[in-house]
């Protein structure tokens, strides 16, 4: 079944928001998640398998009816459970719809995705739906330049690097609370795999292959990234009572070594 197209959609009307949504669930987004199956045709005697699945909670065998009965009990579970349950279930649902396609033929979880993305970006949420898993989301441009970054490394063939990109976003992904010095370590640590294997050093760490390297990087930003790397260092590694690192800084250092990692990469080629 095809989702009709709104006015907005069909004329290229987009509105995206400064993202301001992250740890939580509010209710309009449980509203559209039900709309959006619904709308493809997944009534609420097909959802609420899924729901009680992923919350571990039996089916009432009381409710045998399709509305209002069964509707109600799947409003109710979507609508009353922890804010980082709802991205389980759009995963949840997405799997389903996933399968269902593949013996069909049908497009469900495109949509689906699609549908949900679309008021990610308009309603300011920081998180997307990407080939069947919630990760995190940045500005185009943090977006742009981590995809530049992992396919850099990717064609490249420099697979370690890339992991350790994947894992800084995962770290950033993680639900209910990020993993923001995991992602700082993670990124930075694509960023000295990439400087270990241009410069031939395999033991030296980034500000060493700086160092020894002087046209690694041009200048002053050799100096300047020496520096990050030894605030990144002791952030990631050294945790203090008192002092966290922030998701904007984290997402500063994540993008900054993707980017980096991708402009050695290309040079070197």
């Amino acid at each position: 079944m095809a989702l009709e197209q709104p006015f907005s959609k069909r004329n290229r009307y987009r509105a995206a928001k400064e993202i301001t949504i992250r740890e939580d669930a509010p209710q309009s987004l449980r509203f559209v998640v039900l709309q959006t199956a619904n709308d493809l045709g997944w009534g609420p005697s097909s959802l609420r398998p899924i729901l009680c699945r992923v919350l571990r909670v039996p089916p009432d065998p009381g409710n045998w009816s399709e509305y209002p009965n069964i509707d109600y009990e799947v409003t109710d579970l979507m609508s009353g459970c922890e804010w980082f349950k709802v991205y389980d279930i759009i995963e949840g649902l997405h799997a389903k719809m996933a399968k269902h396609d593949s013996e069909r033929g049908e497009t469900d979880a495109s949509q689906f995705a699609e549908a949900v993305n679309q008021f990610f970006i308009e309603e300011a949420f920081g998180w997307q739906l990407v080939n069947g898993q919630i990760v995190t989301r940045g500005t185009e441009a943090f977006e742009a330049v981590i995809t530049g970054g992992i396919s850099a490394l990717e064609s490249s063939e420099r697979p370690t690097a890339a992991t350790h990109l994947h894992e800084a976003l995962g770290d950033l992904s993680r639900r209910p609370h990020a993993d923001l010095p995991g992602a700082v370590y993670h990124a930075m640590g694509a960023l000295e795999c990439v400087a270990r294997d241009v410069t031939g050093d395999a033991k030296a760490t980034l500000g060493e292959a700086i160092k020894r390297n002087p046209g690694l990087l041009p200048k002053p930003l050799d100096t300047a990234l020496s520096q990050i790397w030894g605030y990144a260092s002791n952030e990631a590694r050294h945790v203090q009572e008192g002092r966290d690192v922030s998701r904007e800084e984290a997402e500063l250092l994540v993008g900054l070594s993707a980017a980096l990692a991708g402009y050695l990469t290309r040079k070197q080629q």
